[in-house]
């Protein structure tokens, strides 16, 4: 697993932005937190949720693994928010990061799937 410490660039003005989004979790936010709480590499790992990187914030975030996990809504099925998130997914990756996107109904109707796509990525970042 990386472990180097690097710090990644933010944009100070979304910490209270951040803060706000953290108190009002959509459904699908908070289902994924508190599946996310109870897997068995959450002792070990630390995820922040709506962390600002960048100009943007992220949904979470693994520092130790460079995760990040996107839980995204109806509106990203729109051509505008497809591009933006592109620009975003590129921007995150530039800086070492890989970036796994689920939908809210993933979420919602298959968070055990989910989790296993996410302990694939973490049981892959241990190999060498």
């Amino acid at each position: 697993m990386p472990s180097k410490k690097r710090l990644l660039p933010y944009a100070v003005d979304l910490k209270e932005k951040a803060r706000e989004l953290r108190n009002r979790p959509t459904p699908a936010e908070k289902r994924f937190w508190n599946g996310l709480r109870k897997m068995p590499f959450y002792e070990s790992l630390t995820f922040n949720r709506q962390k600002p990187i960048g100009n943007f914030i992220v949904d979470f975030y693994c520092h130790r693994i460079q995760l990040v996990v996107e839980i995204e809504g109806d509106s990203h099925g729109q051509v505008a928010t497809q591009h933006k998130d592109i620009e975003r997914t590129r921007f995150l990756q530039s800086q070492g990061l890989t970036v796994l996107r689920f939908s809210n109904s993933e979420v919602e109707k298959s968070l055990e799937a989910v989790m296993v796509e996410i302990e694939r990525f973490i049981e892959k970042t241990k190999s060498p």
